[in-house]
């Protein structure tokens, strides 16, 4: 099968799922201008297929905005840099239950089934291509360079949600419902130790969710503190494009093994998340948190096996000083001298960190403000969370902020203590969003329920057109 073809049996597939039916959601008019049913900020793969996902429910006044630009949204054209995915080819995602919306039928539809099989780990720039191949064939509604800048929130129920960028119409759109699709950082913000923050200069370093201009490192030597997966994506590409030493230094004194998520694939965990109490939730992600996500063995063995590559276990950066030979790195093994550092030390989630939340942040209930954990489990990276609905929506610390928040859904990495593994891995997105779209379905609906139960009590439109008296007639004369 071609692409070509493939694309041909997507569109017939939904056709026979009905897709595209009547709309049911009414246009709601504004002084201001058109109002959306629903915004989705992001135009990665969960604000694509949260996007599919809400058509599926026949809502289709839908906008995707993204900072970035075409085809180049997510982080697997611009920071991501591992060779493969490390999620097994096999796993299901953001088709919905369509096998011609795979991965492997695109995959497939170029490289055959043999191709299939050849087959290791998806190429990072493939699933990129996927995703805009998905985007394409289901003709989603996509806005580029154009970034949130603010939402302010209407007790009407309308959002207006501040915007900027060359793909903007406006400075302004409307929403009756937001979707953050904003991806691992959408929460948060991206962490670097004060350590290196207040003592270096900007240029002195990166954090790997940054873009990093190799070229200007070659024959230099590099650090790069963390010891999860992107540590050693990164120590891979460095050495790749020509950086002369790259030295991995990690906290623990022994790398971590254990991929909590492979137990979690398989124990049922991702898809039942939901029925766990608030201890268990909590428990579970605690848990999970002790675990950086290790690196995949070939990811490691290509950076290992690279000259020029060393590994420090045990070493946690205890100062760092920029010299006129270098930036000085002191751990207990002693101190070292490198060019540039890359710090792979994660994220840090919490709603007071978004600039677009600030004017309803308050109002924003965190796990902190639900949940006392008991001693041995508590987590200030947990208690930051936002404390969201099992339908990923806000939820209010107080009586104000309920009509304020009311309307906005979070479907980023954000998620985690709430809703467990959905928008934050492939591995739980395919659970995620029938839960997703049916909670803004259903909010939807709530607003227009009495208008649509009295269109209802007043439906009068005849479907039978059986005409009795003749039938009467007819049968009277056989009975003669």
């Amino acid at each position: 099968m071609s692409l070509e073809s493939l694309n041909e049996q997507v569109k017939r597939d939904l056709t026979y799922l009905n897709f595209g039916g009547p709309e049911w959601v009414q246009p709601l008019n504004h002084l201001e201008g058109h109002v959306y049913d629903v915004v989705i900020v992001g135009g990665g793969q969960s604000g694509l297929s949260a996007a599919f996902a809400l058509k599926r429910e026949r809502i289709y006044n839908v906008l995707i905005i993204d900072e970035n630009p075409e085809g180049f949204e997510g982080p697997w054209e611009t920071y991501a840099r591992m060779v493969t995915l490390r999620t097994p080819k096999e796993l299901t995602s953001i088709e919905l239950g369509i096998p011609s919306l795979t991965f492997r039928a695109w995959w497939v539809a170029q490289a055959g089934e043999e191709g299939w099989e050849k087959l290791d780990k998806i190429p990072r720039g493939e699933w990129m291509n996927y995703l805009r191949w998905y985007r394409s064939v289901l003709n989603l509604p996509v806005l580029n360079e154009v970034k949130l800048k603010l939402i302010e929130p209407s007790v009407d129920g309308i959002h207006h949600l501040h915007i900027e960028g060359t793909g903007a119409q406006s400075d302004k759109l409307l929403a009756r419902k937001v979707i953050l699709a904003t991806g691992i950082q959408g929460g948060g913000e991206w962490h670097v130790p004060p350590l290196i923050s207040e003592k270096l200069t900007r240029e002195r370093y990166a954090h790997t969710s940054e873009p990093i201009d190799f070229e200007l490192l070659k024959g230099k030597k590099v650090a790069i503190l963390g010891g999860g997966a992107s540590a050693f994506d990164n120590a891979n590409a460095a050495l790749s494009e020509g950086v002369e030493e790259v030295h991995v230094f990690v906290r623990r004194k022994e790398l971590p093994r254990i991929n909590p998520i492979r137990q979690m694939e398989s124990s049922g965990i991702i898809e039942h998340f939901h029925t766990f109490s608030d201890s268990e939730k909590y428990t579970a992600i605690a848990h999970f948190f002790k675990f950086n996500q290790p690196p995949t063995n070939d990811t490691f063995s290509r950076a290992s096996s690279q000259p020029g590559f060393q590994l420090h276990l045990g070493a946690p950066w205890l100062d760092v000083e920029d010299k006129s030979n270098g930036i000085v790195v002191t751990t207990p093994q002693g101190k070292h001298i490198f060019d540039f550092l890359i710090i792979s030390t994660g994220l840090v989630t919490d709603p007071s960190l978004r600039p677009e939340l600030r004017l309803i942040d308050k109002h924003i209930a965190r796990w902190g403000d639900k949940y006392t954990a008991p001693e041995e489990f508590a987590n200030p990276l947990v208690d930051t969370h936002p404390y969201l609905s099992p339908g990923f929506s806000f939820t209010s610390r107080d009586e104000q902020g309920k009509k304020l928040l009311y309307g906005l859904f979070v479907f980023n990495y954000s998620t985690l203590v709430s809703c467990g593994l959905s928008a934050s891995a492939l591995s739980g997105i395919r659970f995620a969003l029938p839960k997703l779209a049916l909670a803004v379905s259903d909010q939807l609906f709530q607003d227009e329920k009495e208008k649509i139960l009295n269109s209802f009590l007043t439906y009068d439109k005849e479907e039978f057109i059986g005409e009795w008296p003749k039938i009467e007639k007819e049968t009277s004369s056989k009975e003669k």
